[in-house]
């Protein structure tokens, strides 16, 4: 059996463990990638008492000309979607995502209503050169193989975790679009806001979480930095910490916690 075969990549929608208080998390991969990179965190959630959903989100789980032809429109929608679910049936409702998950978590506080955000990793903006190298290469060599492994610095979970071997740049040129979105309507975000970022990152620039923390007009803004982790931190070494700061921030201390 292969590493990748190994670990659950599929959709989940965890029930509470113990006790249910009333709320429900939805939590969003990234580009590429699968629920699995955001399962950590909603097992942590589910322990405190929430409802923990990750769908997968629109042209994933199989081969990349699918994903390469959506319109970005096609995420938010599926998201819009998945929170206007979870609201008919829970009192609270939180959204997390790492990376395009982190996006799309940001572009639903500004058009939809919720109660806390947590987002991980977060490409808020990419330099210019990078824009033009993906506006102009999408044409030219449509599917770019990935370098660096999976963002992931430690070993074990780098071998085992699934995803695209490929990024298209039709993708990230739809990714820098709802940049562009998100960036714009920044400051209306009201809701308490949790930002981290793994200091090793070399896929979204780690300044975007200042960028982010000082863009936003929530009252209650918290950061984290990551620093043993890379771009998929939830897998990665800090991934215990950042689960936990997760539901902290959602649910508050733990009982019985100093």
């Amino acid at each position: 059996m292969s590493a990748v075969e190994a670990v659950d990549a599929e959709p989940f929608d965890l029930a509470p463990l113990g006790p249910a208080n009333g709320g429900a998390a939805l939590c969003i991969h990234g580009l590429t990638g699968t629920p699995y990179e955001v399962r950590p965190i909603a097992e942590a959630l589910a322990a405190r008492g929430l409802r923990a959903r990750g769908p997968r989100l629109p042209g994933h789980g199989g081969a990349p000309e699918p994903l390469a032809a959506l319109p970005y429109g096609a995420w938010t929608e599926a998201v819009r979607r998945e929170l206007q679910a979870l609201r008919r049936d829970h009192e609270r409702i939180f959204v997390c995502g790492l990376s395009l998950g982190g996006l799309l978590t940001l572009w639903l506080a500004e058009n939809e209503s919720f109660d806390a955000a947590a987002v991980i990793g977060t490409p808020l903006r990419f330099g210019l050169g990078l824009r033009v190298a993906v506006a102009v290469g999408r044409f030219i060599r449509p599917m770019w193989p990935k370098r660096g492994g999976a963002g992931i610095e430690e070993e074990a979970a780098r071998a085992r975790h699934p995803g695209m071997p490929v990024m298209p740049l039709s993708s990230v040129h739809q990714l820098i679009q709802l940049q562009r979105v998100v960036q714009a309507s920044l400051g209306s975000i009201r809701i308490p806001l949790l930002v981290m970022h793994g200091a090793l990152d070399q896929t979204a620039n780690p300044a975007d979480l200042e960028a982010i923390v000082e863009g936003v007009g929530s009252e209650r803004v918290e950061s984290l930095v990551l620093n043993r982790s890379a771009h998929v931190a939830p897998v990665d070494f800090d991934g215990p910490q950042l689960c936990q700061a997760v539901a902290t921030f959602f649910c508050g201390p733990e009982p019985g916690a100093a």
